[in-house]
């Protein structure tokens, strides 16, 4: 069908064509990428990239850019021109903090504000010291990359915990250039920090960089070195930054260019974005969206299945997914349910007392040494929600679960954490009850009922995200308490 774009629409396309530098604010559903090709595809005498935020994202977008522009993800980009040198290095087996720490020297106890910092906890702060200047735009290693200790709570002190682990710091970021094995677990962050020190020029007439509310530091420098010389323009939805956890932040709001927004959304009715303009208004949003008058989406409870739940911790997601399969419901995981059958299987060697041969858990010999870890160790804290995962269900239920699950094309409920599902739709969404409302403060209303605390603004953002994946039909069971909540936006009620 022939592309008839909007009134906001067709200002993007007359301000690309000016080749000023562009902020597109592109709420859900508004047809973002449709947008960006449509820009594209009227000018074919110009050529240029397109930035995306994952693998997935870029192979969708090359089926439907014209060929003048070529869709890439930063790290592709790095990996290309000198992150290949480091293939041996990457996915090596996991090494302890503290082991990495000896390696490098740290093997002394210190004394600093009358606190004493062992050599695990020292050694764990200069991996992420490391890790916080590969996300950072800086081109050396700095006091501020010094993460701060519970503790060391003045600024002496931080100073003098910075001059003692800076060293150490830049002796891990050097055991990192080499391509042979080394004493550091080798990242992908790594390469793409690498790449970043090299100040790479990007070619072309434009450069497009989507989901740019959740772009790190590093990125944000890579890009903005090329304003001199290509349009750069830059599109997200400030209320979709939901990855501020790993270092990313919204570069939008501060960029210098014409703004422009996108805030008709084809993905659902007028009932559905009042929803969404709720959660929008909560995270401070600076757009508010309209529905489609022909779609006829629902809210409220629904007896049918719906086609997705889509839950806010990996511990709800496992416990949707045994509700399901309980009854019978071909059961799908996004993301496949592979990598946690093979976690699941280590776990189970684990806590039998046998080792286990997984590249991820192959140093621990017991599953009380990985708890410690997944608690304890900076470095092992992506291990934590699935320690909390067998701990809760145990080993042997979780793989009877994944050995259940079905491809995503099978299933009649689809099961995502909230993160996951960002740039997915379903026809009929149900939001989990892990989405819990925040705890109660010590103050009492009128009626002598507790007051709750404020609603943060990441978690409204991540509410955001959760009830606009839904095209006809939402049930926001798990998200209900926000009617109650003293922080509803006025008029904005169901």
């Amino acid at each position: 069908m022939p592309f008839t774009p909007t009134d906001e629409q067709a200002a993007a396309l007359e301000a690309f064509g000016k080749s000023e530098h562009l902020v597109i604010q592109a709420g859900a559903g508004t047809g973002k990428t449709s947008t960006l090709a449509f820009l594209a595809e009227q000018m074919p005498a110009r050529r240029g990239r397109y930035l995306a935020f994952n693998r997935a994202i870029a192979l969708d977008a090359a089926t439907r850019f014209p060929a003048s522009v070529q869709c890439k993800t930063a790290h592709s980009l790095a990996y290309a021109a000198l992150g290949h040198r480091y293939r041996d290095r990457l996915n090596s087996p996991r090494r302890p903090g503290w082991r990495v720490g000896q390696d490098l020297g740290l093997n002394t106890p210190t004394r600093i504000n009358g606190r004493d910092l062992m050599p695990a906890t020292l050694s764990n702060t200069v991996l992420r010291t490391v890790a916080r200047y590969c996300q950072s735009a800086d081109t050396e290693l700095a006091p501020h990359h010094v993460p701060p200790l519970r503790g060391i709570d003045t600024e002496d002190a931080q100073a003098e915990l910075a001059n003692l682990l800076l060293p150490y710091a830049a002796k891990a970021w050097d055991d990192l250039q080499g391509p042979n094995a080394g004493t550091v677990r080798f990242e992908h962050d790594h390469y793409l920090k690498m790449w970043a020190l090299t100040e790479p020029v990007l070619h072309g007439d434009f450069l497009l960089l989507d989901e740019a509310q959740d772009t790190n530091p590093v990125l944000e420098q890579i890009v903005l070195a090329q304003r001199g010389h290509t349009q750069i323009v830059m599109v997200g939805d400030s209320a979709q930054a939901i990855y501020g956890w790993r270092g990313a932040r919204d570069v939008m709001t501060g960029f210098t260019g014409h703004h422009l927004t996108l805030t008709h959304s084809f993905r659902f009715g007028p009932a559905l974005a009042s929803e969404a303009n709720r959660w929008l208004s909560l995270s401070g949003a600076p757009i508010q969206l309209t529905g489609t008058l022909d779609i006829p989406t629902t809210l409220g409870p629904r007896s049918e299945r719906p086609d997705a739940v889509l839950c806010r911790t990996n511990i709800g997601a496992v416990t949707e997914i045994l509700a399901l399969l309980n009854v019978g419901t071909a059961t799908a995981l996004v993301g496949g349910g592979e990598a946690l059958r093979a976690l699941a299987q280590a776990a189970r060697d684990l806590i039998g007392g046998r080792r286990t041969h997984h590249p991820e858990l192959l140093l621990f010999t017991t599953w009380n040494e990985l708890r410690d870890y997944a608690e304890l160790d900076p470095a092992g804290a992506d291990l934590q929600p699935f320690a909390n995962l067998v701990d809760e269900h145990g080993p042997d239920a979780i793989l009877h679960a994944v050995d259940r699950l079905v491809p995503e094309g099978k299933a009649q409920v689809t099961v995502s954490t909230a993160h996951k599902a960002k740039g997915r739709e379903w026809a009929h969404v149900r939001i989990a009850p892990d989405f819990t409302p925040p705890p109660d403060t010590d103050e009492v209303d009128a009626t002598g009922r507790p007051v709750p605390s404020p609603i943060n603004e990441s978690e409204a953002r991540l509410a955001y995200v959760a009830v606009t994946r839904a095209r006809h039909h939402l049930d926001p069971a798990g998200l209900a308490w926000i009617d109650q909540h003293p922080d509803n936006p006025t008029g904005l009620c169901p």
